[in-house]
């Protein structure tokens, strides 16, 4: 199962399938380590719901949902 990282709840897991968009807000997110194949787990959203604070690679990285709705991820089982 496929979804965008924007759409996960807290606590969800999964492995990062593709990056969509281009330019530097892709390139920005690549250099940050999201990359196909990195697991990817949702701590928490702030509370107005954006941004959202994601674990990637061992560290905690806050992205801005519309970021994050360019990120596609294959849900762990």
């Amino acid at each position: 199962m496929v979804k965008l990282l924007s759409q996960l709840s807290p606590g969800e897991t999964g492995t990062v399938a593709k990056i969509h968009g281009n330019g530097p807000v892709q390139r920005r997110i690549i250099d940050m380590g999201v990359v196909p194949g990195s697991k990817v787990e949702v701590q928490k959203y702030a509370p107005l719901g954006d941004p959202m604070e994601v674990k990637v690679m061992g560290f905690n990285l806050s992205l801005r949902k519309i970021e994050a709705q360019n990120i596609e991820i294959k849900m762990s089982s």
